[in-house]
């Protein structure tokens, strides 16, 4: 079975269940500043899972574009990717467990659908704990589509528990489906919780049905939600019977063209291979991200801090199998063909994907030159005495220059030194400790944020838009936005920097309709109504057959999910921080709203 056959048949599995079939999100989250990246099917679905009404119904499906980074040290093995596409179908507040198990047995198993061999299928239930029982209906349920008992795995909280995503919010047990490899199992109490490689997670049902409160208690929910997540890349491998991601479809043009530019054969050792399959995950998320009409590119912050690791590391994985310099756009077209047919805006944004992959090269080039001078300063610094670099020099040129370890080792060779690896490591450890901290901080809200003063932002967006397309023209469209309970930061297509005189009517006009006191009305209709009414959307690829429509007196008209007050009058007063540039052709504007 190919990719494209996988997620057709998903996706017509789920219709004929009665799920509205809806469009993937950007891999950029829209007003959430709780991530940096879409990481499951679930993120842009938040608000319905709390409850809002989704104006496709309760019932949905769709194959979501995904970033995760947080196992980027992995990528290389036989299943780990940074970008990933997820199958999957959402009840809220319909069915639950016993549907959710049977439709997923029926996908794997039915000679119409996958076709999966009954007893290559495991399967992990929650345990229980002090917070929750033991999750006894998913285990009968499994039991009554005739799988056997020794094939089911109770597991702990830390396995087959999803949430919440903060400390407080909805949250429940899972239950996972594994395939077994054909591998030995690595002991006698090998199970599906094992990383040996016998099993492989193929889907996941979460079943929220609590609520984790600030105490810490668990209450259940008066909306009990489904949540499932199937890999495309892990279905497909094993699918299509091989042992790797990287050897199915999905990979296989890119793989190709790697291989026609590299002077290494792919597969002559573990450390080629590794190489190769960072240089095609790293390039094919840049493009994905890069590609994303959201306008982010290589930088030192954020989505674009990301982005420019991810193709510096390709570059050096690159060097490591023969690949020539400015090689970067090639495997990038590589990826666009492969995708292009499925998601058009990275085939729509070819030019600047290209584009900015020759200024990344070039400016990694920079990098390692002033990586050398910078070696050449510390080598003369040490002298003739000391023959060994220590870790956390060493690590300064890879954490403040981008020099790779490796680098410095082969040059601390031809100057008669070594380098402490292990005191490298250990800064490595310290540096990685401190960044996670920060970036679970960073996810503490992990949910969508309703709070009063990001609803009263989330308006001002819109009326900051309205103003600056009067003031400025049709020219300027959104292209970004982020909100926190602080300030709103709003990124537009516009050529050039706002002249003060330009920036104090934007914000004259914003302060105007919240004095007139306009009613913000929502509707729910047809997309093609929608358009067709002149409603502003940041692209089309993004919505489903129905959307919301918002609109604030004769000021604005917006396709949206929300949230918004009920009339601008409760929004207090418009205070323009900051306008700069974002990107080529982008502007940013940071806004505050303070009390009149």
């Amino acid at each position: 079975m190919k990719s494209y056959e996988l997620r057709e048949k998903f996706l017509s599995f789920f219709k004929e269940k009665g799920h509205a079939v809806i469009p993937s999100a950007s891999v950029i989250p829209e007003n959430d500043p709780t991530v940096l990246f879409t990481t499951a099917g679930m993120h842009p679905l938040v608000p319905y899972l709390l409850g809002a009404k989704h104006p496709e119904g309760k019932r949905l499906a769709n194959v979501q574009k995904c970033i995760r980074t947080g196992d980027i040290d992995e990528v290389g093995d036989t299943t780990h990717c940074t970008f990933f596409e997820m199958l999957g179908n959402w009840s809220l507040g319909d069915y639950f467990k016993k549907e959710a198990i049977a439709w997923s047995w029926e996908f794997l198993t039915s000679e119409k659908w996958l076709n999966i061999p009954k007893e290559k299928i495991f399967i992990t239930v929650f345990a229980g704990d002090d917070d929750a029982p033991r999750d006894m209906d998913s285990y009968n349920y499994w039991l009554s589509h005739g799988v056997d008992e020794s094939h089911i795995f109770f597991l702990s909280k830390k396995h087959n528990w999803w949430g919440p995503a903060g400390t407080t919010g909805p949250c429940g047990p899972d239950t996972e489906m594994f395939y077994d490899t054909g591998k030995e199992k690595c002991g006698p109490d090998c199970s599906p919780a094992c990383s040996c490689g016998k099993y492989v997670e193929i889907w996941n049902d979460v079943f929220m049905e609590y609520n984790k409160t600030a105490g810490g208690k668990y209450e259940p929910l008066s909306q009990k939600n489904v949540d499932t997540g199937m890999g495309l890349e892990r279905t497909i491998t094993v699918l299509q019977g091989v042992e790797s991601v990287y050897d199915t479809d999905v990979y296989q043009g890119i793989m190709n063209r790697i291989k026609q530019l590299a002077d290494k054969e792919y597969g002559e050792s573990e450390e080629i291979t590794r190489a190769y399959r960072i240089v095609a995950d790293h390039i094919r998320t840049s493009v994905f991200i890069l590609g994303d009409q959201k306008g982010v590119t290589p930088s030192n912050v954020d989505q674009g801090y990301v982005l420019r690791r991810l193709i510096r590391r390709a570059i050096r994985f690159g060097l490591k199998i023969g690949i020539p310099e400015g090689s970067m756009p090639e495997i990038a077209e590589a990826v666009i063909d492969q995708y292009k047919d499925i998601y058009p805006e990275l085939d729509e944004n070819k030019k600047f994907v290209v584009d900015e992959l020759h200024l990344e090269e070039k400016r990694f080039q920079r990098t390692i030159n002033q990586g050398l001078k910078e070696f050449s300063k510390l080598i003369r610094k040490l002298g003739n005495d000391v023959k060994v670099i220590d870790g956390a020099s060493a690590f300064r040129l890879y954490d403040t220059f981008g020099f790779p370890l490796e680098f410095t080792q082969e040059l601390a060779a031809e100057n008669g030194f070594t380098v402490d690896v292990e005191g490298f490591e250990k800064s490595f450890r310290r540096h990685q400790e401190i960044s996670q901290a920060g970036a679970a901080q960073r996810f503490k809200g992990g949910l969508a944020d309703h709070t009063e003063e990001t609803t009263k932002l989330h308006t001002a967006t819109h009326l900051l838009q309205a103003a600056l397309r009067k003031v400025l023209g049709d020219e300027v469209m959104q292209r970004g936005s982020n909100i926190t309970k602080e300030r709103l930061r709003f990124d537009f297509s516009f050529s050039r920097k706002l002249t003060k005189e330009e920036l104090e009517e934007v914000e004259r006009l914003v302060n105007e309709y919240i004095e007139q006191d306009l009613e913000v009305v929502c509707e729910e209709m047809p997309l093609e109504k929608a358009k067709a009414s002149g409603a502003l959307g940041l692209f089309d690829s993004k919505y489903g057959n129905m959307v919301k429509v918002y609109s604030i007196g004769d000021v604005s008209m917006e396709l949206c999910g929300g949230p918004h007050v009920k009339r601008t009058g409760e929004l207090g007063r418009f205070k323009i921080k900051k306008e700069e540039s974002s990107s080529a052709g982008v502007r940013r504007i940071r806004a505050v709203l303070l009390e009149k």
